[in-house]
């Protein structure tokens, strides 16, 4: 498992600095000089991408926690719900660039399925953590 982890942290870097381009690149090319949501996908897939994964390398690492039953679920809806988050970002970010206005429904529905997203996001979070402080508890007795 630890070297699924340093994957989806290589991955999600790669992703993180080909945000990071799109971003100046793109806002650059539509001549927008506001401010927009796409500056924020870059930081969220370096801090909950890479270093959250990093971090569960470390912790599988020390404490062995990816044998317990649950651990490979609550990773896949993590991934799903960072995606989606992201995705939404992405989304009104380039609304906001292209100063395209939504419709009401379409802003709506956008924000839905971003709270789905970080509601994914934060229950695994949570899951994750209570697995580990799980395993780290056992191997301290």
């Amino acid at each position: 498992m630890i070297k699924r982890y340093f994957n989806a942290s290589i991955i999600y870097a790669s992703l993180a600095l080909a945000c990071g381009v799109f971003y100046r690149e793109f806002t650059k090319y539509a001549g927008f000089t506001g401010k927009t949501n796409l500056a924020f996908l870059h930081t969220h897939y370096f801090v909950l991408g890479m270093f959250f994964f990093l971090a569960l390398a470390l912790f599988e690492w020390v404490f062995s926690f990816s044998g317990q039953k649950g651990v490979s679920g609550w990773t896949t809806v993590y991934h799903v719900g960072l995606n989606i988050t992201t995705a939404c970002l992405f989304l009104r970010g380039l609304a906001q660039a292209t100063e395209t206005t939504l419709s009401t429904g379409l802003n709506g529905a956008l924000s839905g399925v971003s709270g789905i997203g970080h509601i994914l996001l934060g229950t695994s979070l949570l899951a994750l953590l209570v697995l580990i402080r799980r395993s780290a508890l056992v191997q301290k007795q």
